[in-house]
Order: C-alpha cells, then structure tokens, then sequence
C-alpha cells in the first residue's frame, strides 16, 4: 500500500504502536469475539497485530487498523490478507477480506463502507481475481456485511475450520467469494 484507503468516513492505513491497546481492549470483549472460540488476552492480541505486520512487510496488504477520520480514533479493522490454512475447493492462494469493529461502532454502515474500498482496492491495484469471507453460520451481521457488498453464499463450499476442534459449535464455517468482474 503506497498510500492508505481512504472513504468517506475512515482511513485504513498500517499499524502503529499506539493500536496496540485499542486492538486489545476491542478482542476482550464477548460481543465482539461472539462468533470467535474465544476472548484474546493482551499478549494474545498483541501477537495478532505483529502478525498482521508481518503480513504486510511480506504482501503490502493486511487487515488494516480503522480509524475514524473526524476524531482519529482506532474502531477494529477492515482489509484483506492471504489465508494461511487452505479451504477446500477454493483457488490457492486465497485471499480473505475481513472486519471487527469496536461495538460502539456497530451498526453504522462502517465495515461496509470500509470493505467496498478495500474490494475496489483488491481489484483495481492488486488486480486480485477473486476474494473470498468466512465466518460461523449465525453471525448474520457479518454476513449481511458480505452481502451488501456484492459477495455471494456459496454453500457448496462451507467448511469445517481447521484450527477449531472437531465437535465445537464454532467449527463449521459458511464461505463468500467475490470476483473480480462482479464489484458492484
């Protein structure tokens, strides 16, 4: 990314230090980690944000931290990144776009207005063929999000997570693809 993504209300940008305590405030909170096995602690937090970095110095794209443009203030994150775990019958590598925001940020059209960016910028700079997003059955506001913008079910292709146990209530994961000719 030679400059961030920018919309109408967000910038998505790289990660910086001061992230790190917003980013692990917003994964120790069960509503926003309900579709997730688990809350994260603060190391565990921390380790996913060097990861994220980590994805960026080797792609130039991640899941890139959001921040409101009228405050600055970091809400979660918004972006894509290659998945490091196949997923059945789907084209390696994929990549995955994906969101979590803050809660006091939920329902204000933000991951959506964020995520057709991050779509126009995977196809019209990376020139990415297609992008795909998982998530558990019953989060349907994530789903709704998929939907809105342009993304399609294909249940064909719904899996079992592998880094969820078998037999856990959050194993089975529903997938949406996108390709390149069918941005809205």
């Amino acid at each position: 990314m030679t400059s961030p993504i920018i919309t109408e209300r967000l910038i998505l940008r790289p990660w910086k230090d001061e992230d790190f305590a917003p980013f692990a405030e917003m994964n120790a909170d069960p509503q926003v980690r309900e579709f997730f096995p688990s809350l994260l602690t603060r190391e565990e937090s921390d380790a996913g944000i060097r990861s994220l970095q980590g994805t960026y110095a080797r792609d130039g794209f991640c899941f890139f931290p959001a921040e409101l443009i009228a405050t600055g203030e970091f809400i979660g994150f918004i972006g894509i990144q290659t998945m490091d775990f196949a997923v059945p019958s789907v084209a390696q590598p994929a990549v995955e776009i994906g969101w979590r925001l803050a809660r006091a940020h939920w329902g204000r059209g933000l991951a959506t207005e964020g995520a057709r960016s991050v779509l126009r910028y995977a196809f019209e700079v990376l020139k990415l063929p297609e992008v795909v997003a998982i998530t558990v059955p019953a989060n349907v506001r994530s789903r709704r999000v998929m939907e809105k913008i342009g993304m399609k079910h294909h249940p064909e292709l719904d899996f079992g997570h592998p880094r969820i146990p078998e037999g856990h209530p959050m194993r089975r994961h529903v997938l949406y693809a996108i390709k390149n000719d069918s941005v809205p």
